[in-house]
């Protein structure tokens, strides 16, 4: 999958855990713990924006696109 979460390198950086984050964005810890391990499918704006918040960072700090193997620009 080309779009990479580094939710775990935030948490890190701000030494927060899973179920701290989990708390002060309202998800439950396995939803959360689902988008941290890259096996989300979607994320919705409420929830990146309550993510951003809690750990005071722009989206660009966690999702990261890294294009596929032979993929080109066009």
């Amino acid at each position: 999958m080309p779009i990479i979460v580094n939710l775990d390198v935030m948490m890190a950086r701000r030494k927060m855990s899973l179920n701290e984050l989990a708390a002060k964005v309202d998800l439950t810890l396995a939803n959360l713990s689902v988008l941290k391990n890259n096996h989300a499918k979607a994320v919705r704006f409420s929830t990146l924006e309550a993510i951003c918040k809690a750990l005071n960072c722009q989206p660009g700090d966690i999702l990261e696109f890294l294009p596929e193997e032979g993929e080109g620009h066009g």
